[in-house]
């Protein structure tokens, strides 16, 4: 069988699987008493809901790795890298879990803690970190930073119906694709995966009927797959300018977390505590309904994710032009974002 069908069937297993999944932990939440109340000024939903999806991501993923490790045989290493993502992501998902079960959540520092030994197996344990920096220390530091900032910020952005799982959507197809040509197949797999697993999910996060969130469970353990995998494969083949790649890819929920975190500063906030200075909320105030703002930002991620491929395979003085271009358009956006008035 060609590795097209694999990559085929690794789509339709975890698509299909987290379709059913997320009915099931629906089913399991509503019987657990497991809900997102809205308690809080900062949450903006209005009705409670049923957590848990994040484990039918994350379960509808797994079981497509499975699968295909069923039908063919990785080449040496892929395994290996495959039982870091699984092992990562797990501790991931059990503290997202464990906070979204808790009444009033894990505190941040304890939060953190975890993250940290996390991160920490998977760069230590099994050398997945950033290769282009020689000195091992400051590579596994600056890893451990990413996948930790990465992971928050998915969870930072999850304030609405598919907009975390949207963007995590589009991620995923951008770092399979751009990652297809080498031969690095468990970030193929693991990101053709996700996009299924995570599409399976979303007509339900989108529902009103049968409405369920991915909680901190899904959006801390997709954070940390995407923020995986982003490692794994090279961007430099034409040019060194492309290991910024995953910056583009990313982009979006990266500029939440900068922008928030800055904004909550200025304010006399901490970065760390929950406030609705989000920028789809901003947009929100400024006039967009809620489908508009999906729509917005998942071609922006799109724009973004061609930008990324351009920027791979293309020379250095046009990389830097692009990257230039989209940090002026991002500083841009922040300034006027930051002049909309919230309550």
């Amino acid at each position: 069988m060609i590795m097209e069908n694999f990559y085929i069937i690794s789509f339709a297993v975890a698509f299909v699987v987290s379709l059913s999944a997320t009915l099931f932990f629906r089913f399991v939440a509503m019987k657990l008493n497991i809900y997102d109340h809205p308690i809080t000024a900062v949450k903006t939903h209005k009705i409670s809901t049923p957590y848990l999806g994040g484990l039918a991501i994350w379960s509808a993923w797994i079981i497509s790795l499975i699968t295909i490790r069923l039908f063919t045989n990785f080449p040496t290493g892929t395994l290996t890298n495959i039982r870091a993502l699984l092992i990562g992501s797990l501790l991931f998902l059990l503290l997202g879990l464990f906070d979204d079960i808790k009444k009033g959540g894990l505190g941040f520092k304890i939060k953190f803690l975890i993250q940290i030994a996390a991160s920490l197996v998977v760069t230590v344990g099994f050398d997945i970190r950033i290769s282009f920096i020689d000195n091992y220390f400051i590579s596994i530091a600056l890893s451990i930073l990413w996948i930790i900032g990465l992971s928050n910020a998915f969870n930072l952005i999850d304030i609405m119906d598919g907009l975390s799982c949207g963007i995590a959507t589009i991620a995923s197809f951008f770092f399979f694709f751009i990652a297809l040509p080498s031969e690095m197949l468990y970030v193929n797999f693991s990101a053709i995966a996700l996009v299924g697993a995570c599409l399976g999910f979303l007509p339900y996060n989108l529902s009103k009927k049968r409405k369920i969130f991915m909680g901190d469970t899904g959006s801390l353990s997709i954070g940390f797959i995407l923020a995986t995998i982003a490692l794994g494969t090279s961007y430099t083949k034409l040019n060194l300018i492309g290991v910024f790649a995953p910056l583009l890819i990313l982009a979006v929920p990266l500029f939440e977390t900068i922008f928030v975190s800055l904004v909550r500063i200025e304010n006399g906030k901490s970065p760390f505590l929950g406030s609705k200075d989000h920028f789809p909320l901003r947009l929100e105030k400024i006039g967009f309904s809620r489908k508009q703002i999906l729509i917005i930002v998942y071609i922006t991620c799109v724009i973004l994710g061609t930008f990324a491929y351009l920027f791979v395979n293309s020379s250095s003085v046009l990389s830097i032009f692009i990257l230039i271009f989209i940090s002026l358009v991002f500083i841009f956006m922040s300034y006027m974002l930051a002049k909309v008035k919230m309550d």
